[in-house]
């Protein structure tokens, strides 16, 4: 699974630096939201987070007119909190989005996002690691392109469950506790062809 993350990793970014036209740029903005509940299977209690705003910053490519395909490569930092301990978590995405160019400047987009955790912390509490690194999810949104600069906010949801469990001073599993990493969130995105 981390084979083909890389070889789609290196495909975009490939993609990206062969662009000799306007279809390539760099993105940055921020994200309101965060991940998945926390659950103790022992007392079947559960924990939503309060959102958070987090970062991203990345390349994207894009072909096209109309209808066009815009690869993305992005590094996103999501924060929560629950109760009163923070969760942060690093990903790299690699969003696929089609879009089409509704009127003017403004443009509609959807796709799958590819999703590779690089990171989980927990403040005051060991976790073990995720249960699947490599995770997909859907991006949907909308923009505006203004000559070189575009602004965007889309939707961002993982699909499946993806779980850390909760891991005592010895490394040992506690009482069943765990934390869903799969994000939900609101991405606000700056971005400036090149």
């Amino acid at each position: 699974m981390k084979k083909a993350f890389l070889g789609i990793l290196f495909l975009v970014v490939s993609y990206a630096h062969a662009q000799s036209d306007p279809g390539f740029g760099i993105k940055a903005g921020l994200n309101y939201g965060g991940t998945g509940d926390i659950s103790d299977s022992a007392s079947r209690a559960y924990q939503d987070p309060s959102s958070d705003i987090g970062y991203h910053v990345g390349v994207f490519g894009r072909t096209g007119e109309k209808l066009y395909l815009r690869p993305e490569l992005v590094y996103t930092k999501l924060n929560s909190t629950y109760e009163d301990n923070d969760f942060s978590m690093q990903k790299l995405d690699l969003p696929v989005l089609v879009g089409y160019e509704v009127i003017g400047p403004l443009s509609i987009f959807a796709g799958p996002a590819f999703q590779y955790i690089l990171d989980t912390k927990y403040d005051g509490i060991t976790l073990g690691d995720v249960k699947n690194d490599f995770t997909v999810g859907l991006n949907i949104g909308a923009g505006l392109a203004l000559g070189k600069l575009g602004i965007d906010l889309r939707y961002e949801r993982g699909f499946g469950d993806n779980e850390a469990e909760f891991l005592d001073s010895n490394g040992i599993i506690t009482d069943g506790s765990r934390i869903d990493t799969r994000p939900d969130q609101l991405i606000l995105s700056f971005s400036l062809n090149l």
